[in-house]
């Protein structure tokens, strides 16, 4: 399993780079929507922050659920901004936690967007 995680803070993105690779998933890393464009063929899931600049992750869910062939790619957002779990929900997110994250809740959540069937 490979997941893309796309956060614009350095610090972020690599404690959730170990939390996953301690689990044995491979990742890839996007400091932005924008940037995270190029990886979408090979991630398996999506861990998304909202703030960014560029493209924050609002409009970077918009674009990918437009594509059909990524509409059903898990796509969890990770914030500290409560007050978007319903606009990012609304445009297309699977999920949504609140950091700070917990490495087991984390690893559940991921579990449980990515199963088959």
């Amino acid at each position: 399993m490979t997941a893309l995680v796309v956060d614009d803070d350095m610090i972020n993105r690599k404690l959730l780079s170990n939390i996953l690779r301690k689990s044995g998933i491979n990742v890839l890393e996007a400091s932005n929507g924008a940037e995270a464009m190029k990886y979408l063929n090979k991630a398996d899931v999506i861990l998304l922050d909202i703030i960014m600049p560029i493209m924050n992750g609002i409009d970077f869910i918009k674009v990918v659920r437009a594509d059909e062939e990524y509409k059903d790619l898990p796509i969890l957002v990770l914030t500290t901004d409560d007050s978007k779990k319903e606009e990012a929900l609304k445009v297309g997110a699977t999920d949504f936690i609140i950091k700070p994250i917990s490495p087991i809740y984390l690893m559940e959540k991921i579990n449980e967007v990515t199963k088959e069937g």
